[in-house]
């Protein structure tokens, strides 16, 4: 799934917090939601694809932050 299509973030929509595209629903907040135990049920407007995209764009996206500032460190 595209990145646009699982996350979007606009500052017209929730303050510019990042959200599933096309709802209100914050990705911070159905991680938390999700996390304790609950499932997906409580948040029709986000799809299961977009709730099983996330975590693993999110950890890709990490990683390319990552990478440039390891890049630069010294060995010292």
């Amino acid at each position: 799934m595209e990145e646009g299509r699982i996350v979007s973030r606009d500052p017209e929509v929730m303050g510019g917090e990042l959200v599933f595209a096309g709802t209100r629903v914050e990705a911070k907040t159905l991680v938390d939601y999700l996390n304790t135990g609950h499932t997906l049920e409580g948040f029709p407007s986000v799809s299961r694809e977009q709730a099983e995209s996330y975590p693993e764009m999110a950890s890709k996206a990490a990683r390319q932050e990552e990478a440039p500032r390891a890049a630069g460190r010294s060995r010292w």
